[in-house]
């Protein structure tokens, strides 16, 4: 090899094994030039990490408030699965639901704060205080509200007619009792008649 050679080769040195680099740094010292190896970089080593999986959950909205809420207390926190259940949610219960995972260190921290009960009331600021709706049944507050497409009727008159008929719903279930329910129109205001 010519010294241009030799340099080019110098250059690149971070690509080459060490024996690699070895011969290259012989060769040149044999020759007395006055070439540097590029210095090989550094890999940053991630030290293994030992998760623990906290909690699972069937659906993704579930599992990302549970990821918020230890996210806005600092913990680190990870969804394991979660990009594969959203692609096909079918398997989420092949898959064991979305596993929501933390430093071993941290899952202390992290189920007492997934454990806090609902706050019946809360202050919201401009607004005043907000009541949390609760079961009208066991009077727990661990509730959710499913409001969209009725597939009951959607989905069969998608069958017969060719077209979904968009019959919407709007139930709460409880997820403590397993009780549903719908809204209650809210209460007309009482209008007295000007004096």
């Amino acid at each position: 090899m010519s010294e241009g050679e030799l340099r080019e080769v110098a250059d690149d040195a971070v690509d080459l094994t060490d024996i690699a680099r070895q011969v290259l740094a012989e060769e040149i010292g044999t020759r007395g030039l006055d070439i540097h190896l590029a210095d090989p970089v550094e890999v940053p080593s991630y030290e293994s990490r030992e998760l623990v999986t906290i909690r699972q959950f069937r659906d993704l909205p579930e599992a990302l408030l549970a990821k918020g809420m230890l996210d806005s207390a600092g913990i680190e926190c990870f969804l394991a699965d979660e990009n594969l259940i959203r692609m096909d949610w079918f398997l989420s219960n092949l898959l064991g639901g979305i596993r929501l995972q933390v430093n071993k260190e941290d899952v202390e921290e992290a189920l007492t704060l997934l454990s806090e009960p609902i706050p019946e009331t809360f202050e919201i600021e401009g607004v005043g205080t907000y009541q949390q709706p609760q079961c009208p049944h066991c009077g727990s507050f661990d509730i959710v509200h499913q409001a969209g497409l009725d597939k009951r009727f959607a989905l069969p008159a998608l069958w017969l007619a060719g077209i979904p008929i968009p019959v919407g719903r709007k139930e709460w279930k409880c997820q403590s009792c397993g009780r549903e329910w719908r809204d209650s129109k809210p209460e007309e205001p009482e209008t007295h008649p000007s004096t």
